[in-house]
């Protein structure tokens, strides 16, 4: 339990630092809720606009899946780590969603970057432990945020942008190699 409220301290204290807060930022209506995985980038919008875009619909998909683990996973640590993921992913969005706002006040939603969302949803098959399988898809979805924030560090235009991506990188990559090793340890 010790690694796991370090690891919740550790992923707060992480996105504070990435997003700050900005007091004089208006937070806007949702500017996201379409599911963009599949779509090809077709968008005339500004590369941190479509990441935003993008990035919100995948974070929005991994509360979904961490909400469903509160209530259908066995193992506390898991519930404690979909915990965190909501706190931490929340904070990403309503963040993100300010800069969209301000940065973008008059674009509308893009398309996205196109990019692999990874798994959105656990695996039905009854003949595998509910855990290892939102283990599995949750490691699938981490991974592609990981790839979108890499993509991020080279394309982004904004400061704020490439500190959150390497936030993301930072913090799922950790995350990753801990859904591992509990994966490993109970298969």
């Amino acid at each position: 339990m010790k690694q796991l409220r370090w690891l919740g301290m550790a992923m707060m204290a992480v996105v504070l630092i990435a997003c700050g807060r900005n007091s004089s930022a208006v937070v806007p209506t949702a500017t996201a809720g379409h599911d963009m995985a599949g779509h090809e980038m077709t968008s005339d919008a500004p590369y941190d606009a479509m990441f935003i875009d993008s990035m919100i619909v995948h974070h929005q998909g991994v509360i979904t899946m961490a909400q469903e683990a509160l209530e259908k996973a066995q193992r506390t640590e898991l519930k404690q780590f979909a915990q965190n993921v909501i706190m931490v992913q929340d904070g990403e969005i309503t963040q993100m969603k300010v800069w969209r706002n301000n940065w973008y006040p008059d674009l509308a939603i893009s398309a996205g970057n196109g990019m692999d969302m990874g798994d959105m949803l656990v695996a039905q098959d009854e003949s595998v432990s509910y855990d290892i399988r939102w283990i599995d898809a949750m490691i699938s979805h981490h991974q592609a945020a990981v790839t979108m924030a890499q993509d991020a560090l080279t394309k982004a235009e904004h400061a704020d942008i490439k500190n959150l991506a390497q936030a993301i990188i930072d913090m799922q990559s950790a995350e990753i190699t801990q859904l591992e090793a509990w994966r490993d340890q109970w298969r």
